[in-house]
């Protein structure tokens, strides 16, 4: 029996793009501050004034091209030897440059880790939506459990909609978090949830969570209604 051609795809479920991790923009300036300080590291006072007075000579030389007019890594190498300069002529005597212990670099990093991890946290939010918009086209939403951050996730779906309530992810994570589903069996993050998700959202699950709730409700509308 001859086989077909081309070979029948077996139906797959789709699967959640690769997210390439976020790339450090190149930014000269932060490269000649980092040149500087490697070059620094282990110098005393005096070498990092002669190192000073050589940068000073060639911003002077670099100043008379008109092609390097718009060079941002001079300027930024010769304003970190100054700053080392000042920071060692603070210091008691005989101290040696060392960038493990420069306060202003240890902000850097610390701003550079934070920032970091917010881009890795945007490119894990994209790839749940990207996943969660496939499993509403499949019907599969309801039958999938809310995972920690999913609630960062409704905002970029939202953000993705122009704003726009997505009504099929509100109600299931109102669900998840009235039934204790997911994440949502960590007390922890239920309590979390109360500041991460809208006022409409929590309400919904109140009253799933709560059925005489429910049943007070609709008395009360029903009164009211003329």
């Amino acid at each position: 029996m001859t086989t077909p051609w081309p070979p029948r795809r077996s139906a797959r479920r789709p699967l959640a793009p690769r997210v390439a991790a976020p790339r450090e923009p190149v930014d000269p300036a932060r490269i000649g501050r980092r040149v500087v300080r490697r070059r620094a590291k282990g110098m005393d006072a005096d070498a990092v004034a002669a190192a000073l007075e050589d940068a000073r000579f060639d911003a002077r030389q670099d100043s008379r091209h008109e092609d390097l007019a718009d060079d941002v890594r001079g300027p930024a190498e010769l304003a970190e030897w100054e700053r080392i300069d000042q920071l060692l002529a603070a210091a008691p005597a005989d101290t040696v440059y060392d960038p493990d212990t420069d306060d202003v670099v240890r902000a850097e990093l610390a701003a550079a880790a934070a920032r970091e991890a917010e881009l890795r946290e945007a490119a894990r939010a994209a790839a749940r939506a990207d996943e969660l918009q496939a499993l509403r086209e499949l019907g599969t939403l309801e039958q999938t459990e809310p995972r920690t951050g999913d609630e960062a996730v409704r905002d970029e779906l939202t953000r993705r909609a122009g704003g726009y309530v997505q009504a099929d992810v509100d109600g299931w994570l109102a669900r998840a978090l009235a039934a204790h589903r997911g994440h949502y069996r960590d007390p922890a993050a239920r309590k979390e949830a109360a500041g991460l998700l809208t006022a409409p959202v929590l309400a919904h699950a109140a009253l799933l969570a709560e059925p005489e709730a429910t049943d007070a409700l609709a008395l009360l509308l029903a009164r009211v209604r003329p």
